[in-house]
């Protein structure tokens, strides 16, 4: 079998399709639907979804929500120093916590942290290697009133705000189903989704049940192997209800569709699902890192944005629909000027 190259997955992308801001309502955007038959891809729009969809669904969303991840810190030199605050896992210390940074020069163990719009916060280098940190905050509140004083919304970089940002990404980057705080990025196939659609889809009688994957810094790292097959993705905290556990095991036994709403509730299903098709409640550390040769027990359809060129969230997508047919699909949104990323248009993928 011939070994899978990173740059199989890479597409030309003109930056003006790289979406800065969301479509101008929860549900506007738009749906490029590859029919479960194999035929042609289908121009519609997310807000068509009702009657896209047979009925015979059920639909499965990330209820994890965006955390003020991003800090603004200064070194007492006076340099600036960029803080994502990574997801805590099971077991969250409520004085220390991993980062990835950006400086001009490396963190010191031992140096001492500013946050200029909250001096009163201090922040302890523990350890610290190139682009991370472990960091202790020694405040009463630690880091959840560095985060909830001085942190603001961790845009990916692709999307530009010199000024930071604004009201309206503080409340569309964020999903409608969004309960459990942890996530650095958002589970963006969720945004797409306003309450009016939701109740349109359970009207239809498609059940809407979450399950929580805490998204890290994961979702955004380049791959930097050349061989696929050597590339992990890092590790991502999971977990699944009672009863979503139930409502999808009884869409197994009538032979329901499962559509995953994002790669993220991709992995957390494919990472809990037994080898007999089964689901468990429960909760786990994922390492599973969707990779050619796959073999996918628990989704039969996927709702995703569009991903960036040579990334593991494209793999993935590939993997599950099909390399060929996916990247004939991305030539089609790249020609038919579709929107990418985090507030771009979506695609749904059906399995026959």
């Amino acid at each position: 079998m011939k070994t899978p190259h990173i740059d199989e997955y890479d597409f030309h992308l003109p930056e003006t399709q790289i979406a800065q801001r969301p479509s101008e309502k929860r549900g506007g955007a738009r749906l490029l639907h590859l029919p479960p038959n194999g035929s042609d891809p289908e121009d519609r729009q997310v807000a068509d979804l009702p009657t896209i969809l047979r009925g015979d669904e059920v639909l499965v969303v990330n209820d994890t929500r965006v955390v003020p991840a991003r800090l603004a810190a200064q070194k007492e030199s006076g340099g600036k120093v960029e803080l994502l605050i990574l997801p805590p896992g099971p077991n969250p210390n409520l004085h220390r916590a991993e980062a990835m940074t950006r400086s001009s020069r490396p963190l010191a163990p031992g140096s001492r942290l500013i946050l200029p719009t909250a001096p009163g916060i201090p922040i302890q280098v523990v350890e610290a290697s190139a682009g991370r940190a472990l960091l202790e905050f020694p405040g009463p509140g630690g880091v959840r009133d560095a985060l909830s004083v001085a942190g603001s919304v961790p845009l990916p970089p692709y999307i530009q705000r010199p000024d930071g940002p604004d009201g309206q990404d503080q409340n569309r980057y964020q999903t409608v189903f969004a309960r459990k705080k942890g996530a650095v990025a958002a589970p963006t196939a969720g945004l797409h989704f306003s309450a009016s659609l939701v109740t349109q889809l359970e009207n239809k009688g498609i059940p809407v049940v979450s399950v929580t994957l805490h998204v890290g810094p994961g979702t955004f790292l380049p791959v930097r192997a050349e061989n696929l097959m050597e590339h992990r993705v890092e590790p991502e905290w999971v977990a699944m209800g009672h009863e979503t556990a139930r409502v999808l095991n009884k869409a197994r036994e009538e032979s329901r569709r499962i559509i995953a709403v994002g790669t993220t509730v991709v992995r957390t299903l494919e990472s809990m699902v037994g080898t007999d098709g089964s689901f468990e409640a429960g909760q786990q550390q994922t390492d599973l890192t969707i990779l050619p040769g796959h073999t996918f027990r628990a989704v039969d359809g996927l709702l995703t944005n569009f991903h960036l060129p040579k990334s593991s969230l494209l793999v993935l997508v590939a993997e599950f629909g099909g390399k060929s047919r996916m990247m004939s699909a991305y030539d089609h949104a790249v020609s038919n000027g579709y929107r990418f990323y985090s507030y771009g248009d979506a695609m749904l993928i059906e399995k026959s």
